[in-house]
């Protein structure tokens, strides 16, 4: 048998004061979340992969109409890289599989890459 009554444990020292001895109240602080990390899917420039091919590949895996496709497919081979699109970093994974994966069942050497967005 217990001969003293239990006794309630003191509090840490870092916990702030309260009026009715038991009850703590803590501020809440909101929290500040970065926005996810965007990647920029690049398609490179090579002097095999026919021009009709890669405004093709422009339209299928990126939704372009044929117009933009064309501006783009011109931007990769007169500056040798052209951006087809920024998106979250699984799905900009995803597209640069697809177009690889499409180019190799084609027989073409085409080049496509992710690389983060500076920001």
């Amino acid at each position: 048998m217990a001969s003293k009554p239990p006794t309630t444990p003191a509090k840490p020292a870092h916990w702030p004061a309260t009026n009715d001895g038991d009850s703590v109240v803590l501020e809440r602080r909101a929290q500040r979340v970065k926005p996810p990390q965007l990647y920029q899917v690049v398609m490179l420039n090579d002097d095999y992969t026919p021009m009709e091919f890669v405004v093709l590949v422009i339209q299928q895996f990126f939704g372009r109409d044929i117009e933009t496709a064309t501006q783009i497919m011109l931007k990769i081979h007169l500056d040798g890289r052209g951006v087809c699109g920024v998106y979250s970093k699984d799905v900009a994974a995803t597209k640069v599989d697809q177009v690889l994966d499409a180019a190799a069942k084609a027989g073409h050497p085409l080049q496509c890459v992710s690389e983060p967005v500076e920001s």
